[in-house]
């Protein structure tokens, strides 16, 4: 559905006299929407063992499943951003959640590998239009507080997936596949909620990127622009590829090497995925006070050690850790979505479906990738070796000093 509003955001914004504010309504409606879609994705891998007993299914095909659903998730979002910064489409928002709708109720009634496969990528196809026009609004929503607004609405996601888990181990895990059922009501609210948001963007969404046009504190060209979206490019895989390690495969890494049993493991996949959430709210604020860069050199050299002393711990010390590495590394991510998006201002959407497509690209190759030696190696040995990653960080040094102190 068109919106009776064209916004181009490259048109230059005669400055107006009133200061933006933020719009606490709409910023937190969109979190509470962000909570919703992505508690619905996280019971995806939460119900991995299940589904690997019910289907007999290896860790190869497991993360096949991840695989579809993270490319799904991922392809379409930096085009779909792109178009939409030119022919926005706020309406988008209601209708992707109806895909991901569609997607739940056929994951409940799946009866082979196949169908789950197609599942995934309905479910995978909703959060690639629900991210980028999501973000878009937030930073509409931001009163100039970018860095606040995008985490946020982050943080509204990284909570709902620490309740997925959580969800999925009262509701689906004791009762059947078929009781995932039961999440189709989440994502009608959902649906409810987006359309909302939606009527909201028709109505103020000139005079909202009007103010942050004006707010904009920096723009990169030519090579130094490649060379910072490349840094951060690295520093997404870094990111990504060991929360991938955690999030899918955490529980069977304590169920291998602890024996604890199902639910308990759950619990422990809660704390850590809590602690995400938190480390995501932190982010966005101290961004906006002492920089970008600053955040993104504390969030990886901050939790390298953490993660390097992680394999060698016992159960108690293995929670502890987990939770801090999760807590430091997630600070990072509002603050290179904000970083890129200022960065190239007048394509937020593209930006931010591109910073959300590789989070979920990296993710889902990852988890296949991570599967595999998994199979070959041992899940032991997998954790060992995503413990280097952060060491990644180092080439923060090389991003641009972009800080700007206005008036």
């Amino acid at each position: 559905m068109e919106s009776p509003i064209q916004v181009n955001q490259n048109t230059a914004i005669t400055p107006s006299n009133s200061a933006p504010k933020m719009v606490g309504s709409i910023l937190g409606a969109v979190a509470l929407a962000h909570l919703l879609n992505d508690l619905i994705q996280a019971a995806l891998p939460a119900i991995y063992p299940m589904l690997k007993s019910n289907f007999a299914l290896n860790f190869t095909q497991i993360g096949l499943i991840s695989l579809v659903y993270q490319i799904t998730a991922s392809l379409l979002q930096p085009w779909i951003g792109l178009y939409t910064d030119k022919h926005p489409k706020p309406y988008l928002l209601p209708l992707g959640m109806v895909v991901t709708l569609l997607g739940i109720g056929l994951l409940a009634f799946a009866n082979s590998f196949h169908m789950l496969l197609i599942a995934a990528s309905l479910i995978g196809i909703g959060s690639s239009t629900f991210h980028p026009e999501a973000s878009r609004v937030a930073r509409m929503a931001s009163g100039g507080r970018f860095g606040t607004a995008q985490s946020a609405f982050q943080v509204g996601g990284n909570t709902g997936s620490a309740i997925g888990p959580l969800l999925a181990a009262a509701i689906i895990v004791p009762n059947g596949q078929a009781a995932a059922a039961w999440f189709t009501l989440i994502a009608l609210f959902a649906i409810f909620v987006l359309y909302k948001v939606s009527k909201w963007t028709v109505k103020h969404a000139l005079t909202q990127v009007s103010h942050n046009t004006q707010l904009s504190s920096f723009k990169l060209h030519g090579n130094t622009l490649v060379r910072a979206l490349m840094i951060i490019s690295i520093l997404m895989f870094a990111k990504f590829t060991y929360i991938a390690s955690l999030s899918n495969y955490y529980t069977f890494y304590l169920l291998e090497k602890f024996h604890l049993n199902l639910q308990d493991a759950q619990l422990y996949l809660f704390a850590f995925l809590a602690a995400v959430a938190l480390g995501t709210f932190a982010g966005g604020p101290i961004g906006d006070r002492i920089g970008r860069k600053a955040v993104i050199w504390i969030s990886f050299l901050g939790m390298a050690p953490f993660a390097l002393l992680l394999p060698y711990m016992n159960l108690y010390w293995t929670l502890i850790f987990t939770m801090i590495s999760g807590l430091v590394m997630s600070s990072a991510f509002s603050a290179m979505v904000v970083y890129a998006q200022e960065a190239v201002p007048g394509r937020v959407g593209m930006i931010a479906g591109l910073m959300f497509g590789l989070m979920f690209g990296i993710s889902g190759i990852a988890a296949a990738a991570l599967g595999y030696l998994a199979d070959k190696n041992g899940i032991e040995w997998v954790f060992t070796l995503c413990s280097f990653l952060p060491l990644l960080g180092i080439a923060t040094i090389f991003l641009p000093n972009t800080r700007l102190k206005h008036q």
